[in-house]
């Protein structure tokens, strides 16, 4: 029994009250989302189209069949009057390939020494002297008495002192021979040595340094700040009279400039303070590097063996820690067991992570202390009678100029064009080539014809048989017993080798070697 459903009146469908005029909202009429269509092309344009496309078919075409082998054909030696220039040839041919390998690889030594973040690989450690010494101005023991001859009967003058610091760059390690190179700072005192054996050795220095080049790093270029503390205490006015210099940060506005460049970099930097006794000072230079090096805690010198790095450095040597120990664990590639060492510079549980070693070394790095260079000033009579200089040495680094020699060899503008000739003169000695296969292989032809001509006949009509049969196949008329007869031996327009299906197949396996 089927079940029974109660029918409901059906509404007629009505359409919606608008006027024939008044727009109605909505979507509207669907459109492709695709390119809009074009203006379309005039007959020139088209016929330039059509050009383009040919000439870039042929261009393709003609690149498919440039020749590429450069290797001398086997048996050239045989057929020519100077049998050696084969083997010249041979030679010279290894000997490019040598040198291309040698090239490319180079270049691409040098140029990913270039791009690298570090610049450790480019810098080197060179010494600078530093000479300390003071003048005594208006002392008790230089007074010449009152000017009778002058209305200003009161002395203004005040005893005073004159420090100069003054440094120069070595160019070579003559005067630090036999000392050891981890040393920042070597202290050399010379009792012969007065003020004008000072300024000449100086000089000379600063003469050779502007010979070879080096002049263009100063004092001022190795550091950034310079302070001198004094003992107050020995002061009349009891305030202190401190000398502090500061690099200027580099700024847009003033890389232009010229007067900030002049006024920032010095050799020499002399300052003057009053007093009448011989003190003790202590001059302290913070050094400027790039990347900037930091004092490495115990904890962390202990595990990457070093006392000084940079950043990159130090989380580079820990990474190495890690995996000498064997420390990363197996199944999480992200973390690693931290051993006793690890676990004073993680400081948390005995499980350390990966991606946060750059946070765990910069818990333990520390600013470099600076360079402190201890001097007294002497403004007694006994000193200045022969005075001498304080000489320190203190280990610097500058960039090797086998950087700046490299960087042109790299960005070498005229390498591209010396490429594109070396590419010309390789595809005129690959058509050279050819040419010499084809005079070699027409050589060999007739010689072997000159040497029997029946044999050769007989064994080059087979071969063309053979080649007929390769190009007609199973489609030939009458198969093999048609080639067989005399008719495939024909030339001509009625020949076998004129068929619709000769043509199609040589251009089917000339297709094929394309």
């Amino acid at each position: 029994m089927q079940t029974q459903y109660r029918s409901y009146p059906q509404q007629v469908p009505q359409r919606s009250p608008h006027t024939a005029n008044q727009r109605r909202g909505g979507i509207g009429p669907m459109m492709s989302s695709g390119p809009h269509p074009s203006v379309p092309l005039t007959q020139a344009q088209i016929a330039q189209q059509q050009q383009a496309q040919a000439h870039a078919h042929e261009l393709a075409r003609r690149r498919s069949r440039k020749p590429t082998d450069k290797n001398i054909p086997e048996g050239v030696e045989d057929s020519i009057i100077d049998p050696e220039a084969v083997q010249r040839y041979k030679a010279l041919r290894d000997v490019e390939r040598t040198l291309d390998a040698t090239i490319t690889r180079k270049r691409l030594d040098v140029a990913e020494a270039c791009s690298r973040s570090s610049h450790k690989d480019f810098q080197l450690s060179k010494t600078l002297r530093i000479w300390i010494s003071n003048t005594a101005e208006d002392q008790s023991w230089q007074a010449t008495g009152l000017n009778v001859d002058t209305f200003d009967f009161t002395s203004n003058m005040e005893a005073s002192f004159r420090v100069k610091i003054e440094g120069r760059l070595l160019d070579d390690d003559e005067y630090v021979i036999g000392q050891p190179r981890s040393d920042d700072v070597k202290m050399k005192r010379d009792a012969s040595q007065n003020n004008r054996e000072v300024s000449d050795q100086s000089q000379a220095i600063q003469n050779s340094s502007a010979g070879s080049g080096a002049a263009t790093y100063r004092l001022s270029h190795f550091f950034k700040s310079l302070s001198v503390d004094f003992d107050c205490a020995r002061f009349r006015s009891g305030a202190g009279q401190n000398v502090e210099w500061k690099k200027p940060e580099p700024s847009s506005k003033n890389q232009s400039g010229s007067n900030t460049t002049s006024a920032s970099d010095f050799d020499e930097l002399t300052f003057k303070r009053n007093g009448d006794e011989n003190m003790n000072i202590m001059i302290n230079l913070y050094r400027h590097e790039s990347p900037e090096r930091y004092q490495l805690s115990p904890e962390l010198a202990e595990a990457v063996d070093m006392s000084e790095a940079t950043q990159q450095e130090a989380v580079a040597a820990l990474w190495e820690y890690i995996r000498f120990w064997n420390l990363q664990e197996d199944e999480e590639k992200r973390n690693f067991r931290c051993d006793e060492v690890l676990r004073k510079i993680v400081g948390r549980g005995d499980i350390g992570y990966i991606p946060m070693l750059n946070e765990y070394v910069t818990q333990h790095l520390r600013p470099l202390p600076p360079v402190s260079l201890p001097y007294t000033i002497r403004v007694d009579e006994d000193f200045h009678k022969d005075p001498r200089a304080t000489v320190y040495d203190v280990q610097v680094l500058i960039d090797d100029p086998l950087r700046s020699t490299l960087q042109p060899v790299v960005n070498n503008s005229q390498y591209t064009s010396m490429l594109k000739d070396v590419t010309m003169l390789d595809d005129q000695l690959a058509r050279l080539i050819q040419a010499i296969a084809v005079s070699k292989a027409k050589h060999s032809f007739f010689s072997f014809l000159s040497e029997d001509p029946a044999t050769f006949v007989k064994s080059w009509l087979s071969s063309q048989r053979r080649d007929l049969e390769v190009i007609l196949g199973d489609t030939s008329k009458g198969g093999g017993d048609a080639l067989a007869a005399d008719e495939w031996r024909r030339g001509g327009s009625n020949s076998v080798w004129a068929t619709q299906n000769a043509r199609e197949s040589v251009n089917v396996l000339l297709s094929r070697q394309r």
